[in-house]
């Protein structure tokens, strides 16, 4: 195989998935295209047929983000996944689970700062985010200077990922029965022998009357898999060769509301006027007399003025005919002579039901809740009980999308720290499970959730009180009520011991478990003082 562009790491230690065969086939959530080795170019039909349809639904989920209605559920989605502070980041890297010296957690947040920098995520996060929910899918080249590699990434490019895919090459061994095509006994086992992209300028578009085998030297180049840095968002097609976005479920109803607003505006513009209709009464004239005499009838009566959508003007002029002009009609002689009648309009024009049934089908399919297409709906800032449902579902989805967008970040992460000689992949590996990744969020949102959350749980530990050191143990009380953990408890305590020592916290503003202690004794004392009375 001719030399990939770009950069690979040498993976020791490891076994390599190559090694590993197995009868089913690889199926990962990048939409990568398994092509048998030696064959090189040569099952490219397969891959043309699934980029040409990626390609199209790429474009597809581009031209459905310019709605008004989808443009504004996906703002919705990507304000609340990335949130701007004056004071705090985008994004902040947590690393309080994991077990490593300080040393090497202040190196890993440089390489963070330094990833966002890559990314200019402070100023373009909302666009870098947009393109990934829209596309379904973010493909970025880590360029590096080959002289100086342990510089680590200089720049990231954004790729268009129309123009790129993912190749991965398979050596195939029929085991059992070779003869039989379907029959027991006979398994394919495939062995995973190399993975790379591909990069076509002019993109993956088909070769319309054409064998795209023909044209297979000229594809594209091929690239590195670790020059690439690129996530999805994990979801598959049925026969999962193709990534979809979080938009096409979406296609459906926004299809269905378009087509219902056109047809809904024909109908006003053709039934909202009243028209007349004209029975002319023509008596005996031949044929040809009594279609001029009505013509001329229709020209003495016609409407005369014209409305000019473009300048605003009314113009008098003849010259112009509507779809919305009256009736005229002959009648011959021995009818009831001539006459005029009023054709009603269309009837009940102002109901928009089933438009309004099919945005909020919309929203429901890009999990928007349906709250926020109203606009006279505001967004309470009371208790917790005016929190809807929908808006919780709607923060557990914002949740998810942030947790598989992060990925971006552990791919970005991982090669700097190799390329710079910080970690190994294998050490990365190690750690990578227990970094997280803290988003800002939304203040008012997050407040009221907050706040109402820890004012129950003070007025539960109120009601506790009095039972506090008979019943119940503070530490039972701080783990139960409050919901403290284990390492939280230990330094609440700590931090109440040194203001008590520094006289900020006196001694009557201690917890109240403390003083139901030695109130106990009064309390029992007072049954045996009340003989000694009398």
């Amino acid at each position: 195989m001719a030399e990939l562009f770009g950069f690979e790491f040498k993976r020791k230690g490891v076994k390599k998935e190559e090694d590993l065969g197995s009868f089913a086939p690889v199926i990962d959530d990048e939409g990568s295209i398994a092509v048998a080795e030696g064959g090189a170019y040569g099952t490219y039909v397969d891959l043309e047929g699934s980029t040409r349809t990626e390609s199209e639904l790429i474009t597809r989920y581009r031209r459905m983000a310019l709605q008004p209605e989808c443009e504004l559920a996906i703002d919705d989605i990507v304000n609340e996944t990335i949130v701007y502070g004056e004071e705090h980041k985008i994004v902040a890297l947590n690393l309080d689970s994991v077990n490593t010296s300080p040393k090497i957690k202040e190196v890993l947040r440089d390489q963070f700062d330094e990833t966002l920098k890559l990314l200019d995520f402070g100023n373009k996060g909302y666009e870098v985010y947009r393109h990934w929910y829209i596309d379904g899918r973010l493909y970025y080249h880590a360029v590096v200077d080959p002289k100086d590699m342990e510089a680590g990434i200089q720049e990231l490019r954004y790729i268009d990922p129309r123009k790129i895919k993912k190749i991965r090459t398979v050596n195939k061994k029929r085991i059992g029965n070779a003869s039989a095509v379907a029959g027991p006994g006979a398994v394919t086992i495939q062995h995973t022998k190399n993975e790379y992209f591909v990069f076509n300028e002019k993109g993956f578009t088909g070769y319309p009357g054409g064998s795209p085998t023909a044209a297979a030297g000229e594809q594209g180049v091929k690239i590195a898999k670790d020059a690439i840095v690129n996530i999805t968002s994990g979801m598959m097609s049925e026969d999962n060769r193709i990534v979809l976005s979080h938009l096409h479920k979406a296609i459906k109803p926004l299809n269905q509301l378009r087509i219902l607003e056109d047809a809904t505006v024909i109908y006003r513009i053709a039934r909202a006027p009243e028209r007349r209709v004209f029975y002319i009464d023509v008596g005996n004239l031949p044929k040809m007399k009594a279609e001029q005499y009505l013509r001329d009838m229709m020209a003495k009566h016609k409407n005369r003025l014209v409305y000019n959508a473009s300048t605003g003007e009314v113009r008098d002029d003849r010259k112009f005919m509507t779809m919305l002009e009256d009736y005229w009609l002959p009648r011959r002689e021995g009818g009831r002579g001539t006459e005029i009648t009023t054709l009603q309009g269309g009837q009940n024009l102002g109901e928009m039901d089933d438009v309004q049934y099919f945005q909020k089908k919309l929203y429901r399919a890009l999990n928007v809740p349906v709250s926020r297409l109203e606009a006279d709906t505001g967004f309470s800032l009371g208790r917790s009980a005016e929190i809807s449902r929908d808006e919780l579902k709607f923060q557990k989805f914002i949740g998810r999308s942030r947790m598989r967008f992060s990925s971006l970040f552990d791919k970005i992460m991982e090669k700097q720290l190799v390329l710079k000689g910080i970690m190994t992949l294998e050490e990365w590996g190690e750690i990578k499970d227990h970094v997280r990744y803290d988003f800002m969020e939304d203040n008012h949102f997050t407040e009221l959730k907050e706040n109402e959350i820890m004012t129950e749980r003070v007025n539960m530990l109120n009601n506790v009180d009095p039972y506090m050191g008979r019943y119940f143990s503070q530490r039972w009380a701080k783990k139960n009520v409050l919901r403290m953990t284990d390492e939280d408890i230990e330094k609440m305590d700590e931090e109440i011991a040194e203001e008590q020592e520094a006289g900020d916290i006196h001694q009557d503003l201690e917890p109240s478990g403390k003083e139901a202690i030695p109130d106990e004794p009064q309390g029992e004392e007072e049954p045996t003082d009340q003989p000694e009375e009398e």
